[in-house]
């Protein structure tokens, strides 16, 4: 058998969470043709890789990326494809690139995305078929961000929206999802959300249950409201007869640390009635815009940019507020727009839910930040080495199961995140023996060590350190509906 490639002698980690085992994988056009032993078979290929008992494992997906325009405006990606990474999701928090166009100020927290002139897709279409011309290096699948809907539609986004808003957005919300739009994200702890009722939310998250798509979300809140936050969204996921992702699920706030135990009670409650996950990332920190509500004096808060004062950039909160003589919240409203990195998160909480069999792994990177959280660049070998390989915290097969098929199931990405034959070649190959995050809050630009092979739909778009040129992922448009309903898999994982 002749193959366009053929990756000899790797340790196969198949995405399913089974052990890994010994074989060849054959790949032929964008899809895996043969998993096996091969050299017998007489098996030839034009490219033939060696993998050497090195690791082979579907291409990661991260499941929370806030990547909508920088796969148009930078579509080499690099800082997910040196991690492994073959399939961004993009929309999340509430806030997407489309359907929107917008004139003048870009609302927070949109303004995370880009500046006006990136908000110009006022179709999920248009947004489509933008990605697709611009070829990215990884696969991109989308949610519509409710945060963005408001934006078309409202005035003042300190109310709540009128039932006429609320048509309006449902409309826009139908038509997205029509066009291939994973589902709906939220992020109603921003303040142009915040005011947004459960009446508001009910009617957007039904449209998405009748068209089959998942509703994910920035809790209302993270902090001592933990608890209440996820009920809220519990009971509007039901409601809308939806599947469930908590964005980033944590305790924030040094007074909530030791919830975690709690709060998964919770969502393994749930997920006995009704289908719901959460994605982690592996830090202790967050970072997003500059909120007014989560300065404090009693957690690390390190300013990333700022508008006004962008020399203020890289420095903590407490140094600016001491140097200008200011309080702290005094001196955060000066610094306003700006980002932040919020020191807000205990080491145990957030092993406990990275640990979960209901969590998947998300980046929550921000491309766009130019001093970035390290999860851009790091979160995905972070998990595998760190969490993984040294600490023993997950079994790599439960850990790649994580970010791979558990992924693709909970967006309805078919095909993708698992090693079989039939399966779309989404690949990465590391030495797990040297992989390493090297990116930190110092330096949080750095690609990761030991991603060895990166391909995507079939084409090796990274090798040894570097991006090949070759950039074949596509936009990954929803074609069937994503299940609601809990399945034999489920219920195994749930505790």
């Amino acid at each position: 058998m002749t193959y366009d490639l053929l990756i000899r002698n790797a340790r196969i980690l198949d995405g399913t969470g089974d052990p890994a085992f010994r074989a060849d994988v054959a790949v032929r056009g964008e899809r895996i043709a043969a998993v096996g032993e091969l050299a017998g078979a007489g098996a030839e290929a034009e490219t033939v890789i060696d993998a050497a008992g090195r690791y082979l494992a579907p291409g990661f997906i991260d499941v929370h990326t806030h990547d909508d325009t920088n796969v148009i405006r930078t579509p080499e990606m690099l800082p997910k494809l040196s991690q492994g990474v073959t399939t961004v999701v993009v929309g999340n928090c509430g806030i997407s690139a489309s359907p929107v166009t917008l004139a003048g100020e870009v609302p927070d927290p949109m303004n995370l995305l880009g500046r006006v002139e990136d908000f110009r897709y006022p179709s999920f279409a248009a947004y489509a078929k933008a990605v697709d011309t611009a070829a990215p290096s990884v696969n991109v699948a989308a949610l519509v961000g409710h945060t963005s809907l408001r934006s078309q539609v409202m005035d003042d986004f300190a109310r709540p929206a009128s039932a006429a808003e609320i048509a309006t957005m449902g409309r826009l919300l139908r038509r997205a999802l029509d066009e291939g739009a994973l589902g709906l994200s939220s992020g109603l702890a921003y303040r142009n959300a915040f005011h947004a009722p459960t009446a508001e939310m009910e009617p957007l998250v039904a449209a998405v249950g009748e068209a089959g798509g998942v509703y994910t979300t920035h809790l209302r809140d993270e902090f001592a409201g933990l608890p209440g936050a996820m009920d809220e969204a519990f009971a509007t996921a039901r409601h809308g007869r939806v599947p469930l992702v908590i964005s980033h699920l944590k305790c924030a706030g040094a007074g909530n640390w030791g919830g975690a135990p709690r709060a998964l009670a919770k969502l393994e409650d749930a997920a006995r009635h009704q289908r719901a996950h959460c994605d982690c990332y592996p830090y202790t920190a967050g970072s997003s815009t500059l909120d007014l509500g989560q300065v404090t004096d009693e957690i690390e808060i390190t300013i990333t940019w700022s508008e006004p004062h962008p020399e203020q950039a890289r420095r903590p909160l407490t140094a600016i507020a001491e140097e200008w003589n200011l309080s702290l919240l005094e001196t955060a409203e000066r610094l306003q727009p700006a980002g932040a990195v919020y020191h807000n998160m205990s080491e145990d909480d957030m092993r406990r839910v990275l640990a979960h069999p209901l969590s998947m792994v998300g980046s929550d990177g921000l491309p766009n930040d130019p001093h970035p959280h390290p999860r851009l660049w790091g979160a995905f070998p972070r998990v595998l080495g760190h969490y993984s390989r040294d600490l023993a915290l997950i079994p790599l097969t439960e850990a790649v199961r994580k970010m791979t098929s558990l992924s693709a199931a909970n967006f309805g990405l078919i095909d993708r995140g698992v090693i079989r034959a039939g399966a779309y070649a989404d690949l990465t190959l590391f030495d797990l023996a040297t992989l390493e995050d090297t990116a930190d809050y110092a330096t949080p630009v750095a690609a990761a060590r030991g991603i060895e092979l990166v391909v995507v739909n079939g084409v090796i778009g990274y090798r040894q350190g570097a991006a090949t040129g070759e950039r074949a992922g596509r936009m990954l448009r929803r074609t069937q509906r994503i299940p609601n309903s809990l399945t034999q898999h489920d219920m195994e994982n749930t505790p």
